[in-house]
């Protein structure tokens, strides 16, 4: 498994500074969670790692080599992957075309195999309806499918984008238990980004709260849900 620095990233977007120093770290096999308001930097955040933001200062760093200059598919080769917010199927395409789009970097049909047997027993459902478009599955239906397809390659470091964003509370547990079984079955690190600060926490070793493109917080999970600030500002406690 594979260790992940982030070393004073900032980011642009035309003129505005989105993130203006971002550091933190994912030990292997940890789950990490950041939290934070809206337009707080998270989601920026996942897309610099995952090469889709360029850096304009800063350097991420891979098991000790830097990454920041490779880009999104070079690093789904080093075992990055990203299921965005929004989940952003091809609703006219099935469910297993779906999942093969997130294959289309491994060569092996014995991995491509594996790696379906075990997306189908993290998430049932998703075998159930293989065979149908995806645009005809239930919001909780295409979050798993678009988990799924991240778990495809085979990633060492899987990144969810709020996952649990307009779904109901029974299939957000459903999803989250087989998380935490992928993180504790295979040791895959996972970088959580959660609207769902109380979800978050509990799930994540480690955690970091982000506000106006900074990470102003940082510990355990179990430290930040007891935290005064963080009670008060997303627990509504």
């Amino acid at each position: 498994m594979r260790t992940l620095e982030v070393n004073d990233i900032v980011v642009h977007y035309g003129l505005v500074e989105a993130l203006h120093g971002v550091s933190f770290k994912v030990d292997a096999g940890r789950i990490v969670a950041l939290i934070g308001s809206n337009g707080a930097g998270k989601s920026t955040t996942l897309k610099a790692l995952m090469g889709l933001k360029k850096l304009t200062s800063g350097s991420l760093v891979l098991d000790g080599e830097r990454m920041d200059t490779s880009n999104a598919a070079q690093r789904v080769s080093m075992g990055i992957a990203l299921s965005p917010e929004g989940r952003r199927l091809f609703p006219r395409m099935s469910v297993w075309e779906n999942l093969m789009v997130g294959a289309h970097t491994v060569r092996s049909s014995e991995q491509k195999k594996k790696s379906l047997e075990r997306v189908y027993e993290l998430f049932p459902r998703v075998q159930e309806r293989r065979q149908q478009m995806a645009g005809s599955l239930s919001g909780g239906e295409q979050q798993m499918v678009a988990i799924g397809r991240a778990m495809m390659s085979s990633p060492q470091i899987l990144m969810l984008d709020e996952p649990s964003l307009g779904i109901a509370p029974k299939i957000v547990s459903e999803i989250a238990q087989a998380i935490q079984r992928l993180n504790r079955e295979t040791g895959t690190s996972v970088i959580l980004v959660e609207q769902n600060a109380r979800l978050a926490l509990k799930m994540s070793d480690h955690a970091y709260v982000f506000e106006q493109g900074l990470v102003i917080r940082s510990g355990s999970g179990q430290e930040l849900l007891n935290d005064s600030f963080v009670q008060k500002a997303f627990l509504g406690i």
